[in-house]
């Protein structure tokens, strides 16, 4: 048992035999497997939610983008409440509040209501990724087994990601989009039960302290800087609302740096910041994830509303982005661990771009074997990016820090999820004129140019993260949070 692994009543982690230790990991990448295929299955429903609940283009983004936000602005916090009052109780209410939100989904009767039920999920979903890492950690106590336990708990993002397109078209295919979210009611009883049975309970020895105000302020501004993007199109980019969303997002990050400088326990440390490998980490997840977010969204609209393809169709178009992200996340992470994180990283940041060039020349018929090419480049772009985001991120950091750090690494990669979302749908949306079926295909191209320079600065980051300067950078931040 590790200094700051506390055993509390219950299930302990030393009671565990080699069947039950791998009880618990299959619970925790279920809890994870859910949270991937709900996202990634999710987008190929949103034609069909639209033309069920009569959705606008708004609507469709906020169903994203209100799960995503909540999410980002909820997992620190998660984290410091499992260390706090046990881990394994709040992966049960985790469990239990995803549960319930997935069936308020599926029985939504509008668009307004799924949204809100959306919140609900990302509630839940805030407290099973960070807490079930957590879990993990404190159930595999020897090296080599903990290290292949987190291999697994990895490629079970790949895994969820290959599969989320092709089981999501499936589902909305032969049972609706209702499905994508009633498939996880079983899931989560299933997880329930082996959580029950199986899973350790473990506190920290020394929590960190709550930072309720840093929370608000961080929620608060994302909200903003959302709202603002999202609704600018049909309030108008000079509506006193959306004028108004955007300062309080700027009043809200400047109270933030304001306040956490003078925290003693703060929720962001700002000494983190002035390591330039964590910064750049941040911002490389940053782009990273709006490239993702804005890519799924914009495709699923041009596969489905565009091409006409049905949505299992549309499913099995993406699988070449799927299943080069799957294949290359491991490569990835093998190249982080024998060269460094910069050739992974120029890599990632070469195949977005690449991907992004052919996409400029979208068009209604484009053929479809180099639709195809633009999305496996993604997917090789991308599936090369998680290692060294997060070896950046946690590079020079003392153990006692790491997890912090990755979990900020953590929130970043949610708050770009939604900013794509968001951005790439607004560009898109402010440039159409006419129906989608004509006019949809050219009106995303600036959209991909602005991803194209996502994956330029990716490129760019690679090397500024890498240099000796942060390097050094971060060994400073080191001692001084050690």
């Amino acid at each position: 048992m590790t200094a700051t692994q506390k055993p509390v009543r219950g299930v302990q982690a030393h009671e565990l035999d080699r069947k039950g230790r791998r009880f618990v990991l299959a619970t925790c990448c279920m809890s994870l497997f859910i949270v991937g295929l709900d996202v990634s299955g999710l987008n190929l429903a949103l034609p069909s939610i639209a033309r069920d609940l009569h959705a606008p283009f708004s609507d469709l983004q906020w169903t994203i983008d209100a799960y995503a936000v909540v999410i980002a602005g909820l997992l620190m916090l998660s984290g410091s409440v499992a260390d706090r009052v046990g881990r394994r109780r709040i992966f049960r209410i985790g469990l239990v509040v995803f549960g319930l939100g997935s069936g308020l989904c599926a029985v939504a009767p509008t668009s307004e209501l799924l949204i809100a039920a959306r919140v609900v999920q990302a509630v839940g979903g805030s407290m099973l990724n960070p807490v079930a890492m957590s879990i993990i950690t404190n159930t595999f106590h020897d090296a080599k087994e903990r290290a292949q336990a987190i291999g697994v708990w990895g490629g079970t993002v790949g895994l969820s990601l290959a599969l989320g397109p092709l089981i999501g078209g499936v589902l909305v295919e032969t049972v609706g989009w209702r499905a994508i979210f009633l498939v996880n009611v079983p899931v989560v009883l299933l997880a329930l039960a082996l959580t029950v049975r199986y899973v350790p309970e473990s506190r920290a020895d020394r929590p960190r302290a709550f930072d309720p105000i840093g929370q608000a302020l961080v929620m608060v501004m994302l909200v903003a800087l959302v709202f603002g993007i999202i609704e600018g199109r049909d309030l108008g980019w000079g509506d006193w609302r959306v004028l108004g969303a955007f300062f309080v997002s700027v009043l809200s990050l400047s109270a933030l740096i304001w306040f956490e400088r003078r925290s003693a326990e703060p929720l962001l440390s700002p000494v983190f910041f002035t390591s330039i490998p964590f910064t750049g980490a941040i911002l490389s997840a940053v782009l990273g994830f709006a490239a993702m977010g804005g890519f799924l969204f914009l495709n699923t609209l041009y596969l489905q509303d565009v091409r006409g393809f049905t949505a299992l169709h549309a499913g099995l178009m993406t699988l070449p982005m799927a299943g080069f992200a799957a294949v290359m996340a491991p490569v990835s992470g093998r190249l982080v661990g024998t060269i460094g994180p910069r050739i992974p990283m120029v890599l990632a940041g070469v195949g977005i771009t690449a991907s992004s060039l052919l996409l400029v020349h979208l068009t209604p018929g484009m053929n479809l074997w180099l639709l195809g090419t633009a999305y496996a480049a993604f997917g090789f772009g991308f599936g090369m990016l998680n290692a060294p985001i997060t070896n950046a991120a946690v590079s020079g950091m003392p153990r006692s820090q790491a997890g912090v750090a990755a979990a900020i690494a953590s929130t970043s990669r949610q708050v770009g999820s939604a900013l794509g979302v968001a951005v790439l749908g607004a560009i898109a949306f402010g440039r159409l004129s006419g129906p989608v079926s004509s006019g949809f295909s050219e009106a995303t191209h600036a959209a991909w140019v602005v991803m194209a320079g996502c994956g330029v600065a990716l490129v760019v980051m690679a090397a500024v993260v890498t240099s000796g300067v942060a390097r050094r950078s971060a060994e400073r931040v080191g001692d001084l949070v050690a």
